[in-house]
């Protein structure tokens, strides 16, 4: 979770709601990503934020850890549609980071392939009506843990 000095939320437009998805509703995330064989999380935080947004670990601190993993799994309609079939679901470790860059230091293309198209800072509470409707719960997890140091 990337926080500006105002308290917003950045989220991003991923480009392959729609295809994943199978519907015309476009959603919005937070960066979000995986940790790679023996990669510290916090490394990966930093890795992954780069990667989705541009925005390099000189912008951001951390401020924040979820205090326990957070679970969900897929819906039965997108088992075998998502991640090539291998997975039911996810565990993630949750950071919130202070953004203190300009928005000039975003760039959904640092790599490719992207995964945003547009991206805007957000009100904490908009989260869970902007993300696909399996994550609502993962983000008013999230929400609920962060909220004070937002």
């Amino acid at each position: 979770m990337l926080v500006n000095s105002d308290g917003k939320v950045f989220v991003g437009k991923r480009i392959d709601s729609r295809e994943t998805m199978g519907t015309e509703d476009m959603w919005w995330q937070m960066p979000q990503g995986g940790v790679d064989p023996g990669e510290d999380l916090e490394a990966a935080a930093f890795r992954e934020l780069a990667e989705e947004t541009g925005v390099v670990a000189a912008n951001a601190v951390i401020i924040g850890r979820t205090s326990e993993p957070i679970r969900y799994d897929l819906p039965e309609e997108l088992l075998g549609k998502l991640w090539k079939g291998k997975y039911r679901g996810q565990e993630q470790v949750w950071f919130l980071m202070r953004f203190s860059g300009d928005d000039a230091d975003v760039d959904l293309n640092a790599h490719d392939p992207a995964e945003f198209d547009a991206w805007q800072w957000v009100d904490p509470e908009q989260l869970p009506d902007l993300i696909v409707p399996f994550k609502k719960n993962v983000y008013r997890s999230v929400l609920a843990e962060f909220r004070e140091l937002v």
